[in-house]
């Protein structure tokens, strides 16, 4: 594997951040700490950070390690670590006739959370149909959303359509909430009008327990008012090999995010100052689909939370260059606007996220609470359009601009202050309607 290359933050870094804001804002001891961190999190010893496997416990022991010492207090009882679990279906046999006639696996897409599903004439299951000539995309849609086990008939004129369905659906898929039952909704590609049927799929449940890593510094005037700082930890893991390198070290995706919340955590433990209760996590499970993140989300009182800093990807240089980053959704509260008046002493600039059409705001860890009416937003400098390295062997401290995610790290703390010293306090996002 290539290993990765040590960083060393020398006073270079600190001239060049000076230019930006005037001042020294997070101490040489700290700025070092970006690059032990940076380098600790993203190193091959990790293994591409895979939140399903081993690999993911050396990164959540060393998080949960700098937060203790750190000073932080653990966010659950007793633990860094807010546990969970998270099961995983994989198809195992989907076996069905129509008028004892067979029907052919491809012709099969199973929807819900069963493990095991009988079904025949006798059962208590609606039967439905998409006729020729219908609306496939919409017809499939309206079906799915059924609230009851619903058996459906799809004309064969349709085939090409089901089979690109179904490949898409019938994968392995995650269930958050294994309490939480769903209607079983089966599409079968046939003509007939079934006088019988018969349909027997099962598949292979997997549990798997996944953690957040989060502590908290308690506010001293406002403790029941919070403030989210937050990365995630997980990556993509091990891939093909290309030459001798097959690990994902995810430097930039999110290590960079991750290092950044931690040197926060040290910036305010430090500077206690904060009137209202500062929260740093690390998600796990952002790859699956931001598992991490949406229990967190939907385990605290959204209306507690005042807001919410998310960083995703800081390692290099945005598209508006050196000292801005762009933040998500940024009309859709002032949060922004509120940070960016802190900074106007600096030449640092927050601008709003350049790549709208690809609908970031509800794409990362801030996701579930921007929905909720917090304002969550996620602070990055992806280039999206053209990060060669993204989600390859190849993101790795080396291709990193270390100075852009200290730059990064002193705007945020600059421009929160007012919010964490209770002086500020940031418009709501609107509610997204169920």
């Amino acid at each position: 594997m290539n290993s990765v290359p040590k960083i060393f933050l020398t006073f270079a870094l600190v001239a060049l951040s000076s230019i930006a804001f005037g001042q020294q804002v997070i101490s040489e001891q700290q700025r070092q700490d970006v690059g032990r961190i940076l380098n600790t999190l993203a190193s091959d010893d990790m293994r591409g950070r895979s939140a399903l496997t081993k690999d993911i416990e050396p990164a959540a022991d060393f998080i949960a390690g700098e937060m203790k010492k750190i000073g932080l207090k653990p966010y659950a009882e007793e633990s860094f670590r807010q546990t969970f679990q998270l099961d995983k279906l994989s198809p195992k046999s989907n076996v069905a006739t129509i008028n004892k006639k067979a029907v052919p696996a491809e012709h099969m897409i199973s929807l819900g959370n069963h493990v095991t599903l009988k079904w025949d004439e006798n059962s208590p299951v609606k039967v439905a149909y998409i006729a020729s000539g219908a609306d496939f995309s919409h017809a499939f849609r309206e079906h799915s959303l059924s609230q009851e086990n619903t058996l459906v008939l799809v004309d064969p004129s349709f085939e090409a359509s089901f089979v690109r369905f179904g490949q898409m659906l019938n994968k392995p898929k995650f269930i958050e909430d294994p309490n939480i039952q769903k209607p079983s909704i089966v599409y079968l590609l046939s003509t007939e009008t079934p006088k019988t049927f018969q349909v027997h799929i099962e598949r292979d449940l997997q549990h798997f327990p996944l953690f957040n890593i989060a502590g908290i510094i308690p506010g001293k005037s406002k403790p029941n008012e919070y403030i989210i700082f937050s990365g995630h930890y997980d990556h993509i893991g091990i891939l093909p090999a290309v030459g001798q390198d097959s690990i994902a070290n995810g430097a930039d995706d999110d290590a960079s995010g991750v290092t950044a919340m931690l040197t926060l955590a040290d910036y305010y433990k430090k500077k206690n100052n904060n009137e209202r209760t500062l929260i740093f996590v690390a998600f796990t499970a952002e790859e699956l689909g931001m598992y991490g993140s949406k229990y967190f989300s939907n385990h605290i009182n959204a209306d507690q939370v005042v807001a919410m800093i998310n960083m995703e990807m800081i390692g290099k240089d945005s598209k508006f260059g050196p000292n801005t980053v762009y933040i998500t959704g940024y009309d859709q509260s002032d949060l922004g606007k509120l940070m960016q008046e802190n900074l106007k002493n600096t030449t640092f600039k927050f601008y709003p996220d350049p790549y709208t059409k690809q609908n970031l705001f509800y794409r990362s860890d801030n996701a579930v609470l921007a929905a909720k009416g917090v304002p969550a937003h996620s602070f990055s400098t992806s280039q999206m359009d053209k990060d060669e390295y993204y989600h390859t062997v190849k993101d790795e401290v080396a291709t990193l601009n270390v100075q852009n995610i200290i730059s990064s790290i002193e705007a945020i703390a600059i421009g929160t202050s007012g919010i964490v010293e209770g002086k500020q306090t940031p418009s709501r996002v609107e509610k997204l309607k169920d």
